[in-house]
């Protein structure tokens, strides 16, 4: 049995590795196997340096495969390496010191301005208990940006109509205060009418037409349902109404640390993804207006 044979076997029954992950690990491990053959014509595990580890990860960035799954490759062989030093089979890990390339962070999927009005103001949700309370919710997450979770949770004494502010509970159960637009006090009220006889004892400001909390998959098909009619995006979520938020808000001069507190952040790198699609909204202005851009 070769050792990289121990080694998945050592995965499957003392780590109890997933089944994806032993299938991942096994095609990398045979794919550096592979290129050490075609350059030495066999492959010994005791022959490898980080020589040639280092120029592995290099054609694997040339021939165009993800950075992510690059970095995989590499966790697989530093972690077949380890466990050979374990084995006594090695003494120096050859993977060990190798540098993981950086894995640029997906920018924020968002709805433009014009589609949200559109759905909001021309009159796409209907008239009965449903579409009230499915109007709100989307009204809600795009005018707060607060996430699905905190959105179910919400209680009808969190909600304050005459200062406009809705009291969240976050992450870490951390509480914060939560502006929403004012236009959104006529929508509370047609559904608070409309929910009447509905809500019974519950406590919960978003119910089924059964008087039950909402859940998680009921928001979802809400928010997807009504975005498919505004945009062909390919993520209709609750998030892509919070990423809209933030991008809409930087988009017209919020400042960052206002957004940051505005959507429960605990620190100020988890929303500066924004500014990268709120920087080519600006620099898509500067190209239109400058004279010389």
């Amino acid at each position: 049995m070769s050792p990289s044979d121990d080694f998945l076997k050592y995965l499957q029954y003392e780590k109890r590795c997933s089944k994806h992950t032993l299938t991942a690990y096994r095609t990398d491990l045979d794919q550096f196997i592979h290129y050490m053959s075609e350059l030495s014509g066999a492959f010994d595990v005791n022959k490898v340096t980080q020589k040639d580890v280092r120029a592995w990860v290099v054609s694997l960035m040339d021939s165009g495969i993800a950075a992510r799954s690059v970095n995989r490759k590499i966790t697989a062989l530093k972690s077949f390496f380890k466990y050979l030093m374990r084995e006594n089979v090695l003494e120096v890990n050859p993977a060990q010191l190798i540098i993981k390339p950086k894995v640029a962070k997906k920018l924020p999927f968002f709805v433009s301005e014009e589609n949200l009005n559109h759905l909001l103001d021309v009159g796409l949700f209907s008239s009965d208990f449903e579409g009230r309370r499915d109007k709100l919710i989307v009204s809600l997450l795009y005018g707060t940006g607060i996430r699905l979770s905190e959105l179910k949770n919400l209680t009808d004494v969190n909600v304050d109509l005459n200062e406009f502010t809705i009291k969240v509970l976050g992450k870490r159960n951390k509480e914060r205060i939560v502006p929403y637009p004012k236009s959104l006090r006529l929508v509370f009220e047609e559904y608070f009418e409309m929910r009447g006889d509905i809500a019974g004892k519950s406590q919960f400001l978003f119910l089924t037409s059964k008087g039950e909390q909402v859940y998680d998959k009921l928001i979802y098909r809400v928010v997807n349902k009504y975005l498919t009619m505004v945009t062909t995006i390919s993520k209709r979520s609750p998030h892509v109404l919070r990423h809209s938020f933030a991008t809409h808000l930087l988009n017209h001069g919020a400042d960052l640390n206002a957004v940051k507190e505005l959507l429960g952040h605990s620190n100020l790198s988890a929303t500066q993804i924004y500014t990268h699609t709120s920087f080519d909204k600006l620099n898509q202005i500067y190209k239109q207006a400058h004279p010389r851009s």
